[in-house]
């Protein structure tokens, strides 16, 4: 089954960047269950075995795509937590609100499919734990961040970090999830970021 469009070029570009490029096209298109390594190879204009050079198979892919092909939130975060006290807290929060819920939006329809399948979910979850990455990791980020703040004063002494990172990413995740059967459909993504920042500061701030 092909899924490139009729009469379109042949890919262009280093293997690895058209592995990934095709991988992220199909995961979108057919889902992460049956987006196989031969399919993608294919899409990417290269065999099979050149896909197994640069990755060990679709779990390595999938974590790939998500983290090269997606919004960059981890990156965001751990240069906040690097530099505490740089920019307003509200600009900050705002931004990270805004790419977390664009990170969640894009990769809630790649990664859906993993809860139907519990081997394919099996051997994802210790793809990840091999490679030292999972959905925990930006609620420690962002606690880390807050911390930081918090022993600069910039937060409330008391403010709890790990919940206050818990409830931003989980509202970021939750519109990805749930806001499609509304009638109203998703809300924008600027406008949300904003008052989930402000909203959440209210209960934080000094």
């Amino acid at each position: 089954m092909q899924h490139e469009e009729p009469g379109a070029p042949p890919p262009t570009g280093p293997a690895r960047e058209r592995i990934l490029d095709a991988a992220h096209r199909l995961m979108l298109t057919v889902g992460l269950a049956r987006a196989t390594t031969k399919e993608i190879a294919k899409a990417a204009g290269c065999s099979e075995a050149a896909l197994y050079k640069h990755f060990s198979g679709k779990e390595e892919l999938f974590i790939r795509v998500l983290m090269e092909r997606l919004p960059r939130l981890n990156p965001l975060l751990s240069g906040l937590a690097a530099e505490p006290g740089r920019g307003t807290l509200e600009d900050n929060l705002t931004e990270i609100a805004r790419q977390a819920a664009l990170f969640y939006e894009q990769s809630f329809p790649i990664a859906a499919s993993l809860y139907a399948e519990t081997q394919l979910k099996r051997r994802h979850d210790d793809a990840m734990r091999h490679m030292e990455s999972g959905p925990h990791l930006p609620i420690k980020s962002l606690a880390a961040y807050l911390r930081a703040e918090r022993d600069l004063g910039r937060l409330s002494p008391d403010a709890d970090t790990y919940a206050a990172a818990s409830l931003l990413l989980g509202a970021c995740a939750q519109r990805a999830f749930a806001y499609d059967m509304s009638d109203a459909g998703r809300p924008p993504v600027d406008a949300f970021a904003a008052g989930l920042a402000r909203t959440l500061l209210a209960g934080i701030a000094p």
